[in-house]
């Protein structure tokens, strides 16, 4: 059973989304609050494996809210839904200790996913908000020096090309019919800067080029 917990500061909107996670079986909401002190002080005492923060603006107030929670609860995964699908919220998100980000488009299904994501141990960023930030990596990558360059400048010229079209949201067919190479061919080259880049996934690409200073706010 995964316990989760609701933060939104519109209460109508927290009660039908309560509602909604009640039908899933091993999904247990603890409690809901719409209140930033309350839900400070139900964080300390009960045990939750999801937080899930409908968030509408990331401003100053919620990021700290964000990594005040962070610090009292470091167990706990952080999921928060934004309207901003904006590479400056994303980034300020992911500093503050946030391990999983929704965008404006994700619907009740990817909720579900992400909340089983974070709750083992692995973070979770919407497949819009992915390319997105694949993309801007691809184009900080070249001019910028870093202390990564000597892992970014291992990749070839096709290499690059591939993971610009990834981050531009191509399929692996699509990148393979615009190449004129198979998916196969695809793939295999995806595994190889995934090897030169040391990184396990795309969410591990994000956290090197914020890492690496690759990609600022």
């Amino acid at each position: 059973m995964i316990n989760i917990a609701l933060f939104d500061e519109h209460r109508l909107t927290l009660e039908g989304l309560s509602g909604m996670l009640e039908n899933v079986s091993d999904l247990c909401t603890v409690f809901v609050c719409s209140d930033r002190k309350e839900l400070v002080k139900k964080l300390k005492e009960r045990k939750i494996h999801v937080l899930v923060m409908n968030l509408y603006v990331l401003s100053e107030k919620n990021l700290n809210l964000i990594i005040q929670t962070t610090i009292a609860n470091p167990n706990v995964k952080i999921l928060i839904s934004s309207v901003n699908d904006d590479e400056e919220t994303i980034f300020k998100a992911i500093r503050a200790g946030v391990t999983g980000i929704l965008g404006a488009s994700s619907g009740f299904d990817e909720l579900k996913e992400a909340i089983y994501t974070l709750r083992y141990g692995h973070d979770y960023f919407s497949e819009s908000l992915t390319h997105l930030l694949v993309n801007r990596y691809v184009s900080k990558m070249g001019p910028k020096k870093t202390s990564g360059d000597s892992q970014v400048g291992g990749l070839s010229e096709r290499q690059v090309e591939i993971l610009k079209m990834w981050g531009e949201s191509f399929t692996n067919q699509q990148i393979a019919d615009s190449l004129f190479i198979s998916v196969r061919t695809v793939e295999s080259h995806k595994n190889h800067i995934m090897q030169k880049l040391n990184l396990k996934s795309t969410v591990e690409i994000i956290k090197f080029a914020i890492k690496n200073n690759i990609i600022e706010l």
